[in-house]
């Protein structure tokens, strides 16, 4: 992952059909999901489930570095970068600024940031809900290549300002991090002191978390997790400086302190009656700071968060005063399919725990399925080839990747969705994804 990503997809996945009432956590049920997903290699991470903001199920799975001086195992203690899950804590403390009349809804931004486009149009409502217009630099083409080195704020104030705006104030809803940078500085000028030490004294020490704090460069030895991506095997991927993402993604925490904190808010012991209202009043999904998440008839209020190879997400339902949270720190799976297999053993839904059952093949089996194949139907190429005794996939213009062997002459990616037969006689292969097949031809 080169950007912060917003989750609102991961978000409506969350949304599944599900009965919520109060059950007891089928834990058993949740330990065999988490280490089928762990010995197939295909997730790394941590879950939490709280019930009156009592922690009823906290479990870690797979690892929080993998090196060859050797493996760190992941603990429920263990902190990941939580990426846009950083945004519900910067609303937080907007909102207090709101509660405390240092703030309204309705200040605009000129009065803080002149320079930038439409600021003496754009409120800080807007800036939460994200109906600003202003630019997302996660969105520049260029970002990834700057992602990794520090910033300051002059450097990203300048950046953000030389940007068009999208759109005009509230004309729609677009999704952008700039806007939390924004917020972020704002709350520092207002409080005359870091984001850091705002986000200290408004939220970590108020409620008690323990494992959460404003990022730095990650430091396993302060039981700090490393972030991977699999395409052969488990890769590290590179770190954003936090420097850059600040109010909009650069907190690091772990599943069992959100829970606390999303109990937190929702008892209101963070902000007011009124402000809370104002957070969860949703406009296309997405209210001041926290996504809608429903589960069947019960609404339910949380946010996503993806930044590097992290994928966060945190859910809590009002009316059963629980929450759901999960950091992935490695994915190699559907995360529509993981997220639903929590969701319906925690609310004792019908599921099935999946078979990540692979044949082997030796390096020479492989041979019969190499090549470059053609569509008739779509201008798309595959092309197959081999690492060893793994089979490689790679589309046009796109990078290549691992199936595994399901079968004799069959292949499955389950990240990708994507299911491939071989037919060696007729020298095709069938792509199935997401009930679409296209039959490819080998070039000669």
């Amino acid at each position: 992952m080169r950007r912060i990503i917003n989750l609102f997809i991961l978000a409506i996945a969350f949304c599944a059909t599900l009965s919520t009432s109060a059950q007891t956590v089928n834990s058993s049920k949740l330990d065999s999901l988490l280490l089928a997903l762990d010995k197939a290699n295909k997730a790394m991470g941590s879950v939490a489930i709280a019930q009156n903001g009592n922690v009823v199920y906290a479990k870690a799975f797979g690892y929080s570095q993998l090196s060859d001086a050797g493996n760190i195992a992941a603990t429920p203690q263990t902190r990941y970068r939580i990426g846009s899950i950083s945004k519900v804590f910067t609303a937080t403390m907007i909102m207090q600024l709101v509660d405390e009349g240092k703030l309204t809804l309705s200040t605009t931004l000129d009065r803080f940031y002149p320079q930038i486009p439409n600021s003496e149009k754009i409120t800080i409502e807007q800036l939460l809900s994200h109906r600003s217009g202003i630019h997302s630099f996660t969105s520049d083409p260029d970002y990834p290549k700057w992602m990794m080195n520090p910033k300051t704020h002059e450097e990203l104030i300048a950046l953000i300002s030389g940007y068009k705006p999208d759109f005009e104030p509230n004309a729609k809803y677009a999704y952008s991090n700039s806007n939390y940078v924004l917020l972020s500085y704002i709350i520092e000028k207002l409080d005359k002191r870091s984001f850091e030490k705002s986000l200290d004294k408004r939220i970590i020490r108020k409620v008690g978390l323990k494992n959460t704090y404003y990022g730095k460069k990650t430091d396993v030895k302060n039981n700090e997790s490393y972030s991977y991506s699999k395409k052969i095997k488990w890769e590290k991927e590179v770190e954003t400086d936090m420097s850059i993402p600040s109010g909009a993604g650069a907190i690091v925490s772990t599943p069992s302190d959100l829970t606390i904190f999303a109990n937190a808010l929702f008892t209101k012991k963070l902000v007011s009656d009124s402000s809370l209202a104002a957070m969860t009043r949703t406009r296309d999904g997405y209210g001041l700071g926290l996504m809608s998440m429903n589960f069947g008839e019960e609404k339910g209020y949380g946010h996503g968060g993806a930044i590097d190879g992290f994928l966060n997400q945190v859910v809590y339902i009002p009316e059963k005063s629980l929450t759901i949270a999960f950091s992935l720190n490695g994915m190699n799976y559907s995360l529509d399919k993981i997220v639903k297999g929590i969701g319906s053993i925690c609310f004792n839904e019908p599921y099935s725990i999946p078979n990540f059952k692979t044949i082997a093949l030796k390096t020479e089996d492989l041979d019969k399925y190499l090549g470059v194949y053609a569509s008739k139907t779509i201008p798309l190429k595959i092309t197959v080839t081999k690492d060893a005794d793994i089979l490689l996939v790679q589309a046009t213009n796109q990078g290549a990747f691992a199936v595994d062997a399901i079968d004799i002459d069959k292949f499955r990616n389950d990240r990708y969705g994507i299911e491939l037969e071989f037919d060696t006689e007729k020298k095709e292969v069938i792509l199935n994804q997401r009930g679409m097949k296209l039959v490819f031809s080998i070039e000669k």
